[in-house]
């Protein structure tokens, strides 16, 4: 996938669009603003896979800007993070590649509910990928919940996670395949590292298995001549002859009384 970003940066890379995070939230705040006069606007908008059927085609694009919520303070409060997050990530990969993640969501998301007699275009898991790639590539930051308790978000990508498998598992098909497009363009980017990353900690789970499980030695060194080990005499003090072919052991009695193995 990386070589195929590489390939594709260097061809279409001049019609990437810089900030469009900025652009999108630019779009959410007018369509808040409007929605906040004549709510009706958000029906016309929206994603309603029906009525794009029927002719309303600008909805494949307009969902994208619908707002997070009609509070003003709430809506800025996801925006903020939104943007950070957003901009972090387009100052990682580039801006190019940036687009290609939420070009990849979008697609996805479009595709899968049109797949839907009843289906519903929606920004919300699109921007959702956002953070668990935020979080995927900062897993220490912390984040203030409710201004007071701080968080690693981590922990809270994990229960999006969760959220998401519980959802697959036990949703219904419309929910399982939006669910599924939501998190296509993440394992597109970062499907290598997760699969590394399960490999190393499989790894380490067997060797802490596998030494848990093993039984100590009986002893760690034994006399050569007369047999007592560290573990019969613990009190004893063991020594190797440097003059001995071997690595000959002996205990402090028979050190400089044994005869030499050549």
């Amino acid at each position: 996938m990386k070589s195929l970003l590489s390939w594709l940066e260097r061809r279409f890379g001049r019609f990437a669009i810089p900030n469009v995070t900025l652009f999108i939230i630019a779009g959410q705040a007018l369509v808040l603003m409007a929605a906040l006069r004549d709510v009706g606007i958000l029906e016309r908008l929206d994603g309603n896979v029906a009525a794009i059927r029927g002719g309303d085609w600008h909805r494949i694009v307009t969902f994208l800007f619908m707002p997070p919520g009609l509070h003003p303070v709430w809506a800025f409060l996801f925006w903020y993070l939104f943007y950070l997050m957003g901009s972090a990530l387009e100052g990682y990969w580039s801006v190019f590649r940036y687009n290609m993640f939420l070009l990849i969501g979008y697609t996805a998301n479009v595709a899968a509910g049109m797949l839907l007699p009843d289906g519903h275009l929606s920004n919300w898991f699109l921007q959702g990928t956002v953070f668990l790639a935020f979080a995927w590539l900062n897993p220490n930051f912390v984040m203030y919940i409710f201004f007071i308790l701080p968080v690693k978000i981590k922990w809270l990508a994990l229960l999006t996670w969760i959220g998401f498998g519980l959802t697959f598992i036990f949703g219904e098909w419309s929910a399982r395949l939006g669910v599924a497009a939501s998190v296509l363009n993440f394992f597109c980017f970062f499907g290598s590292d997760v699969w590394y990353r399960m490999r190393s900690g499989q790894r380490h789970m067997t060797n802490q298995v596998k030494r848990f499980t093993e039984k100590p030695p009986a002893f760690l060194h034994k006399c050569t001549v007369c047999g007592i080990t560290d573990k019969t005499h613990p009190q004893m003090d063991f020594r190797y002859c440097s003059r001995c072919a071997t690595d000959a052991c002996y205990c402090s009695e028979h050190l400089r009384s044994h005869e030499h193995i050549s």
